[in-house]
């Protein structure tokens, strides 16, 4: 057991396959540690080890765990609440989290959130505003904003993009309907400027 507390660091998310080679009866010793508090069980198999501030525990960070999770550094987290910041007034709030990467699709729920994990082609490794917003579009669907109030938003507020960033992005990560969209409100502007 305490070789295995040796390599358990604060702030640290664990795969059990990460410590049974520190402890000959891991799921005894990790159910012990997870009971004193040593360990935060976040889903089957995946573990946290609670980093302490003046405020008491800190969370994982997501991108810790996720890379923990997926056992892979490539991917992209995306909250849908961040599209209310591209200026176009919208408003909804949502209770998930999309992570785009190349293994693992499905719903998962950690330390009490859901997180919907999208199986992606490709994504940029950061996010931009121009990818949020051909992001926005590729999910319009899935979200709960009145569509047309949306795409009339954005035909009136265009001006706050970069048009050519805007078009590069939209030719890397635009689904073929968004291209459509973006083609048509360029093509509007250009024949009514």
């Amino acid at each position: 057991m305490e070789t295995l507390k040796q390599h358990i660091k604060p702030g640290q998310v664990y795969r059990r396959s990460d410590l049974e080679y520190y402890s000959s009866a891991i799921d005894r010793h990790l159910g012990m540690l997870t009971k004193d508090g040593s360990l935060v069980k976040l889903s089957q198999g995946l573990y946290y080890a609670p980093k302490s501030s003046k405020f008491g525990s800190v969370p994982p960070d997501d991108s810790v765990w996720v890379e923990s999770f997926l056992k892979d550094s490539d991917f992209l987290i995306v909250k849908p609440n961040v599209y209310n910041t591209l200026g176009l007034g919208l408003t909804q709030l949502y209770n998930t989290t999309w992570v785009y990467n190349h293994k693992r699709k499905g719903e998962f729920k950690f330390n009490g959130r859901t997180f919907e994990f999208k199986i992606k082609s490709s994504f940029p490794t950061r996010l931009t505003k121009a990818f949020l917003l051909v992001d926005l579009l590729n999910n319009l669907d899935e979200l709960a904003e009145d569509q047309n109030q949306t795409i009339k938003s954005l035909t009136s507020n265009l001006s706050n993009f970069n048009d050519a960033e805007l078009m590069r992005v939209t030719q890397q990560y635009g689904s073929g309907r968004t291209k459509q969209l973006l083609k048509s409100i360029y093509r509007n502007k250009l024949q009514f400027a």
